[in-house]
């Protein structure tokens, strides 16, 4: 795919003015409005828009609904009033859900307006959950019929129009709250009068609406079955999340782990004005900015050292360098682990233990090969010992607390793919510091 942007791109910045309204119609007809989407977020934002003035606008929703919120948000800023009320016409309440983060309230009213009282009532379910559960995410177009239905309903229920991702058909009583659920490929070649619930399915997952949407999400891509029920507290059935709207659930969650990493948004736009993008990194900036003259600090505690033995400044970027990425080793595997439900109470004393095993190996293995380069370097033995010694403490401490900087911020309800790099940057920078010049302290002065 990115090949392919990449092409595109080029075609649409090439065209000439007269030539780009073919070329993004003939985009616009050939891919989905998926790729559209991310082709229109990475042009730049006065291209953007008159890309988006050649785009049709039966085209239009699908394409915004597939878009990240900032570059969505542009968008619609620049957009007439009355060519909303032609971007609301048909409008169905996920739609809604979906883009209602990026519209003014009074757009919204004016969008439920336009809808019919089921519609409504959907999108007035959806908000009672936040974004982070799953009841939010509900989609509501499934086959349903009642406990007591028969094959031959089934039958004529199928030859309706079935929906996407539809393998299979819920089953609720007469209060609504669900039953059971059959395979549609089950009830072909059954006897017309046999009860569906005799052909139900034993172990299908229920997805509770107060549920979190990411586990949740998970949940149905473990599952052998393309969508899952979504029940209320007392078991009503709400709908459905389907395995489409589950892997876009689990892609912005991951990118979301990694752009966090980095202190950033995942919905910020690639184009978005330089004061908006500076302000929004400042802070990390600053935090980052925080740990540096703290590390510069302990740096400090020992100038004597520093002044008596210059080699020891040449050499300090190689212990903290080591420890830095041998900790972000163990740091990414276990907030992955934390994220996929893998690292419990019961297995994370065996991880601890693998992790400081391997940080064991590696710190003897590369202080071998460092002190050796580093004796024959200065013609000294005793600087070699030195950073020998402070690259296998670093890279232990590092293993260690890459283990249990995700367990100690999940317990205090923070994100460690935001905070863990920062921290763990500077647990190591100031354990390296220390280890190195309190050794070169002890052994050369």
């Amino acid at each position: 795919m990115s090949e392919e942007l990449s092409e595109l791109l080029d075609g649409v910045g090439v065209a000439s003015e007269d030539d780009q309204d073919r070329v993004i119609s003939n985009i616009v007809a050939n891919k989905e409005p998926e790729e559209v989407a991310l082709l229109l977020e990475a042009l730049p934002f006065n291209q953007r828009l008159e890309s988006w003035d050649n785009v049709p606008q039966e085209e239009q929703l699908a394409i915004l609904v597939a878009m990240r919120s900032d570059p969505r948000e542009s968008l619609l800023d620049e957009m007439p009033l009355e060519s909303f009320d032609v971007l609301f016409q048909g409008m169905e309440a996920e739609d809604l859900v979906e883009l209602s983060e990026s519209l003014p309230s009074r757009l919204v009213d004016r969008a439920l307006r336009a809808m019919d009282q089921k519609q409504r009532s959907y999108f007035e379910g959806a908000k009672q959950y936040s974004e982070d559960l799953a009841g939010h995410w509900a989609d509501h177009h499934l086959l349903v019929l009642p406990q007591n239905a028969k094959v031959r309903d089934g039958l004529r229920l199928l030859r309706r129009e079935i929906p996407i991702y539809a393998d299979t058909i819920f089953l609720i009583n007469r209060t609504g709250h669900f039953s059971d659920a059959l395979r549609i490929s089950r009830i072909m070649g059954a006897p017309d009068h046999l009860p569906l619930v005799d052909l139900s399915e034993e172990s299908i997952a229920v997805i509770n609406a107060n549920d979190s949407a990411v586990d949740s999400a998970l949940k149905v891509q473990k599952s052998v079955f393309t969508a899952l029920p979504i029940t209320d507290e007392s078991g009503i059935l709400l709908g459905r999340l389907d395995i489409g709207t589950s892997c876009q659930l689990a892609n912005e969650y991951y990118e979301r782990q990694l752009m966090a990493g980095a202190g950033m948004d995942e919905d910020e736009d690639l184009f978005s004005p330089i004061v908006k993008s500076a302000k929004n990194r400042a802070i990390w900036l600053g935090i980052n900015l925080l740990t540096a003259f703290l590390a510069s600090w302990f740096i400090g505690l020992f100038e004597a050292t520093l002044q008596q033995v210059v080699a020891l400044a040449v050499l300090m970027p190689i212990v903290a360098s080591m420890g830095g990425i041998a900790g972000s080793q163990t740091l990414t595997l276990m907030i992955r682990g934390h994220a996929l439900g893998q690292i419990t109470h019961s297995n994370f004393r065996d991880l601890l233990k693998k992790e400081v095993g391997v940080g064991i190996i590696n710190g003897v293995i590369w202080s071998l090969v460092i002190g050796g380069v580093v004796s024959v370097w200065f013609d000294d033995p005793m600087i070699g010992i030195v950073i020998g010694l402070a690259i296998i403490v670093n890279i232990v401490i590092a293993a260690i607390s890459g283990a249990y900087i995700p367990v100690i911020l999940n317990k205090f309800k923070l994100d460690p793919a935001l905070s863990g790099s920062v921290i763990l940057t500077t647990g190591t920078d100031v354990v390296g510091f220390v280890a190195f010049l309190g050794l070169g302290t002890m052994l050369l002065l």
